[in-house]
């Protein structure tokens, strides 16, 4: 019997044990998610160069996708945000951001409150939260889940009305239409076998791309929108494509030379378009774009060819000497990439294999706003040098994906 007392006295101090690192670990992770928050307030391009604040978790904590998707969800509805435009966003559940952040609620408890809240509407929103927190100090959160449903059932017994819009005609039309803040909106209808072609077409190009930068974080919307800009340059990339006006379809961009040379500062794009300095950076290494470099006067300096002065003959070492996009873990063929100037032509870097490196839209981008480096190594193959915030040590890495070429034995 005494040996039983002494047992259940060590379970019970055991259990208190793992409790308490419970409540440690909830309150770190609840820390954490404001955190997030606050960088996507601060903007997570401007600081770490990477799109969103899951991306950049994914990263510095070596977990899934899935997992830092969750994480910055979760954070999004505990703690208030703000919009493009800066106008404040409240939290969905803030009451129950404040009880995560004393670690008394679970990550499935937290999700069951937040999922509960979504279908509730917002003027009932703070009363059920009440309750559902009420509940959850004694219940779990299968029981929680269950009483979340009956408050959703009680304030709307009719769900959702249904969606009686009859389907578009399908026909084939397609506007394509600026807006004021240099947003692009497309609208189109196609007819079956169109949208067919079109959606194998997104398909192909909108594959997850897994690289050691880590797992693809973006949404299906996103990994889209990029697979449109890649078939856009792809058909611009085309022999085929009709000539406008005597020259083959192109843009020009136009910038200051000493805008250019910093990156910091605004260019013309097009007719009426506006893109940042570091954007045309970007452009003027390899794409079809002209750029037009302007003095102090607005007098054009220099006036760009397509391509940015690569030949083909040098286009085509390129390819055999990358074999696509060389930065790690990057799939992309030759045909997806860019020429990038590992020192820009505008702070006089030539337009030579040894300067040269093949990079898709996406990386190349990612070169040039955040804190990778890229070089010509000793054996003249491109290595890249991560971000201090990845790798304190800077170990180069290299693609090793593409299939080499063949050699003689």
């Amino acid at each position: 019997m005494a040996r039983n007392v002494m047992q259940e006295a060590e379970a019970v101090a055991l259990a208190d044990r793992v409790g308490e690192l419970l409540a440690t670990i909830r309150t770190a992770e609840a820390s954490l998610g404001a955190l997030l928050v606050e960088i996507e307030h601060r903007g997570v391009m401007e600081l770490f160069g990477y799109r969103s604040a899951a991306r950049l978790l994914e990263h510095l904590a070596d977990i899934p996708k899935a997992a830092a998707e969750r994480v910055v969800t979760r954070a999004r509805a505990l703690n208030p945000g703000r919009a493009l435009d800066g106008t404040p966003i409240p939290a969905l559940a803030p009451a129950t951001g404040v009880a995560a952040r004393s670690g008394r609620l679970s990550n499935s408890m937290i999700d069951v409150i937040v999922g509960s809240l979504t279908d509730i509407p917002p003027e009932h929103r703070a009363g059920a939260e009440a309750d559902l927190l009420r509940f959850a100090a004694e219940a779990g959160h299968g029981q929680v889940a269950a009483l979340g449903a009956r408050i959703v059932a009680h304030l709307n017994p009719d769900g959702p009305e249904p969606d009686t819009a009859d389907p578009a005609t399908p026909t084939r039309e397609l506007s394509l239409r600026r807006k004021r803040t240099g947003v692009w909106e497309v609208h189109g209808r196609f007819d079956d076998e169109t949208g067919t072609r079109a959606s194998a077409l997104l398909d192909a190009l909108a594959q997850r791309r897994t690289t050691e930068e880590g797992p693809d974080l973006r949404s299906p919307r996103e990994r889209y929108g990029d697979a449109f800009s890649d078939a856009v340059d792809l058909a611009l990339n085309s022999p085929d494509l009709p000539v406008q006006a005597g020259e083959r379809a192109h843009v020009m961009v136009a910038v200051s030379l000493a805008d250019l040379k910093t990156g910091i500062g605004a260019a013309t794009l097009g007719d009426t378009g506006r893109i940042t300095a570091a954007e045309a950076r970007v452009h003027a290494c390899d794409a079809m774009v002209i750029p037009a470099v302007l003095g102090e006067k607005s007098e054009p300096l220099n006036l760009g060819r397509l391509r940015r002065l690569i030949s083909a003959g040098l286009r085509r070492a390129l390819f055999l000497r990358d074999r696509g996009c060389a930065f790690p873990g990057c799939h992309r063929p030759p045909r997806h990439c860019q020429g990038h100037h590992i020192r820009h032509w505008a702070e006089g870097g030539p337009t030579n294999l040894g300067n040269l490196v093949l990079m898709c839209a996406h990386h190349h981008r990612l070169l040039h706003r955040s804190g990778w480096e890229v070089r010509i190594a000793a054996d003249g193959l491109p290595e890249f040098l991560p971000p201090l915030f990845l790798d304190r040590r800077r170990k180069p890495r290299r693609n090793n994906l593409h299939e080499p070429l063949p050699f003689a034995a």
